[in-house]
């Protein structure tokens, strides 16, 4: 098939070895002919939809793995000769059967993987396997050779007979074998087969010994296969029952072979979406391997390639590049010395191109940008042919002219060593005529050029853009990184230097230049300085910008996990504390019972005097076990000594209150009034407040703290000795009062007796409405003489 003008370009550019490489990745050959056949879309919304299937099986590959697309066979002839009503073979069943199965398997992986939504979906809902008719192939055949037993229940029934029909047979034969009259006419005493038939080897001398039909002989002819006629008749039955069976396989092939032809038309549009699947995945896989990223596409001619890579060269030797063309410029004249990398950034731009035209995704960084252009056309490498006896140039501007012919305004033009072959003036002015043409066409165009009157023709010419390849004149090698809006220079004086050429030859030959390229030269020169000053000063602040980027995350992370830390340890800190203040609670409580039990055996009264002290015992027992520590009192002093009536805040609990009592001799304390408690409190503790004055806020960190100077007040209620009736309405009232105090733990004293004031209290307590939950006091409270009460 001779190739196409299009086919000739993208050959150039080297499309077909990309299509290759994806062929390789395809799991069968309708695939693999698919993907080597692809042809770049001229259509932006068709190229969008092909990028965005790419992108789809690319993010399915990475999450799920790769569909089991392996076993995809074309089957369609078969399929269709089932469908004319034709009897398949067992291997052609087999075929259909690994195809289902594929099938079926590709539709299970989606299935796994449905929480991802993809626009492939409508192509996964086509497959549709058949399942039943998969397991009925499967079933009834064992091998391309062979069909089950179970097949039918008639296949079965003759393979029996066979069986038995064969036994007797062989049983006859065998007792032959066996039998001392026949043995010495034996060549051995074995029964074998031969066109289906059981015969024993006879020895040639004796065959009218032994009575039968001869069968075969062996190459020597020593031996004779003789059918004794005392097994010819079981032999026949068994040739009857195997001819019977061959036509029950017929019967049942034709009837696999119907089934099968019913659900032909669905089985081929399952394995022609397989395959589009499968050249989709391809694609992704290919991704994958390049490490490439799907481009965003326009249709205004602008390409955008961030740090591009050429696709065939070896990624570890490969040197990512920036290339632009179609935004601020449609030309872009590209120069530099040989082996700088021009071919390659030229075919970078074309070759991309192509691929995601084809819907590829491309070796570039994200948010690279490519355009639909209707024709990528290029003129690149050496055409010189022998057998039309063109030279190298004659060559270039034959393909240039069928170039010029095609160029409008949707075409990308790629044009390699433009001009050159021929004269230099001559080939720099038909080289500059050239690029001219093609613009007045609107055509987007990169060439690559030594001309230096190309280099001038770009910084004059409004549109058209200078490119170079650096080239570092140290150490004599390329860099290949391409500089937009940088001119090239060829750099041969300093190469010769370099390669030690006498300095004599090389002034001699730099005063042989025309002044006006010398100052060109140094003009370039002395732009290129610039650049690579500036560019390492940008590359010396990106450093900085990273670093400090680096630090400033660093510190972040070092914040959040001091504060994490000191989190963890405020709580570890708060959940001790609770523990010993609930602790110390606990123990105090449990001594206030244990003497108010002495007490009342004693029938004794504590005075009330006895009792604050006791509580304020308690008060000190608790807060000295309490780790939190209380506001600092700080250097204050009441302006005036402290009398009944006079209104004082309690400094540490920052709670108001009165003073009933004023502090009497050296004690320092103050009996105070605070809401329905009495409490001593040290002076120092006090702070005076006029009725009239405005009390600043204090600043610092206040904490809560529960007096306990009147624990048997607010929490316990005593019932023994009462009636039930009399016990529940007194407990009615108690817990009254305890709601209007804001108490939340409680102590029932209810004894332990028969267990009925106990009964009582505890089932009014279950229907209480303001009780959370209640229990049996353990050791040290009182253990089932008494009930703690939580309350809402």
């Amino acid at each position: 098939m001779p190739e196409t003008g299009l086919q000739k370009h993208a050959r150039a550019l080297e499309l077909d070895k990309i299509l290759k490489l994806l062929a390789s990745r395809t799991a069968c050959g309708d695939a693999a002919q698919i993907a080597e056949n692809l042809s770049p879309s001229t259509s932006p919304e068709e190229v969008g939809r092909l990028l965005r299937e790419t992108d789809d099986a690319y993010v399915m590959m990475a999450r799920f793995g790769a569909p089991p697309f392996g076993g995809l066979t074309n089957v369609t002839n078969s399929l269709r000769r089932a469908q004319a009503g034709g009897m398949l073979t067992m291997a052609e069943l087999l075929r259909v059967s690994g195809l289902l199965r594929t099938l079926r398997a590709v539709a299970d992986w989606r299935r796994k993987s449905e929480g991802v939504r993809s626009c492939l979906d409508d192509r996964f809902s086509m497959l549709m396997p058949n399942q039943y008719l998969e397991a009925r192939i499967n079933g009834a055949i064992l091998s391309e050779e062979e069909m089950a037993d179970g097949a039918s229940q008639a296949l079965q029934a003759i393979r029996r007979k066979i069986r038995t029909a064969s036994s007797k047979a062989r049983e006859v034969l065998d007792k032959m074998t066996r039998s001392a009259s026949y043995q010495k006419y034996l060549q051995d005493p074995i029964v074998t087969i031969r066109g289906g038939r059981f015969v024993v080897p006879v020895r040639a001398e004796y065959k009218n010994e032994v009575p039968g039909l001869v069968h075969d002989t062996s190459a020597s002819g020593s031996t004779l296969f003789v059918e004794p006629l005392s097994a010819v008749e079981m032999n026949n039955q068994v040739r009857v029952l195997q001819s019977e069976e061959q036509k029950e396989i017929e019967r049942i092939l034709l009837e696999l072979s119907g089934e099968t032809g019913n659900f032909a038309d669905t089985i081929v549009r399952g394995y022609q979406t397989a395959v589009e699947l499968n050249v989709i995945f391809a694609k992704a896989d290919l991704a994958y391997r390049m490490k490439a990223t799907p481009p965003k596409i326009n249709d205004s001619g602008r390409i955008v390639l961030k740090r591009a890579r050429h696709p065939l060269i070896d990624p570890a030797a490969v040197v990512p590049t920036d290339i632009e063309l179609g935004a601020g410029f449609d030309t872009l004249v590209i120069t530099g010395p040989n082996t700088g990398g021009k071919t390659v950034s030229l075919k970078t731009v074309g070759l991309l191109t192509l691929m995601a035209m084809c819907g590829l995704m491309i070796p570039a960084a994200e948010n690279s940008e490519l355009s639909v252009f209707r024709q990528v056309l290029a003129d690149i490498g050496d055409e010189q042919s022998i057998e039309q006896s063109l030279s190298t140039f004659s060559a270039h501007m034959t393909n240039i002219i069928q170039i010029m012919k095609q160029a409008g305004p949707d075409s990308l033009i790629l044009l390699d060593e433009l001009g050159a072959g021929t004269d230099p003036v001559e080939g720099a002015a038909l080289a500059e005529a050239i690029l001219e043409s093609l613009r007045a066409k609107g055509a987007k165009i990169a060439a690559t050029t030594h001309y230096a009157e190309l280099k001038a023709y770009a910084l004059q010419t409004p549109g058209v853009e200078n490119a170079s390849c650096e080239f570092d004149v140290e150490t004599l090698r390329p860099t290949y990184r391409l500089l937009t809006g940088v001119p090239g220079r060829s750099n041969a004086f300093a190469i010769s230097l370099r390669l030690g050429m006498d300095g004599s030859v090389v002034e001699r030959a730099k005063d042989l230049v025309s002044q006006e390229n010398t100052r060109f030269e140094d003009v370039v020169q002395d732009l290129e300085a610039s650049r690579q000053k500036l560019d390492a000063e940008r590359e010396e602040a990106r450093l900085a910008r990273t670093r400090a980027e680096e630090m400033r995350r660093e510190a972040e992370e070092k914040l959040e996990r001091v504060q994490r830390e000191a989190d963890g340890e405020l709580e570890k800190a708060r959940e001790k504390a609770a523990q010993l203040v609930a602790r110390t609670r606990a123990q105090a409580d449990s001594l206030i019972g244990e003497l108010e039990e002495i007490k009342k055996q004693k029938n004794k009264m504590l005075t009330a005097e006895q009792k604050a002290r006791l509580k304020a015992g308690m008060r000190v027992l608790e807060s000295g076990a309490d780790p939190v520590r209380e506001k600092e009192s700080g250097d204050y002093a009441l302006p005036r000594p402290l009398k009944a009536g006079d209104s004082v805040l309690i400094f540490d609990i920052d709670k108001k209150g009165t003073v009933i009592r004023p502090p009497e001799g050296e004690s320092g304390e103050a009996l105070i009034q605070a809401g329905i408690l009495q409490t001593r409190v040290p002076v120092s503790n006090l702070r005076l407040l006029e009725e009239k004055a405005h009390r600043a806020p204090i600043r610092g960190i206040t904490r809560n703290v529960t007096s306990r100077a009147t624990a048997k007040v607010t929490t316990e209620c005593d019932l023994r000795g009462q009636a039930a009736d009399e016990a529940v309405l007194n407990l009615d009232r108690f817990l009254d009062s305890a709601l209007l105090s804001g108490v939340d733990q409680l102590t029932v004293i209810h004894g332990k007796g028969t267990g009925t004031l106990r009964a009582a209290v505890q089932q009014h307590l279950k229907n209480h409405p303001s009780v959370k939950s209640f229990r049996l006091g353990t050791f040290g409270e009182g253990e089932s003489g008494v009930t703690i009460v939580e309350l809402k």
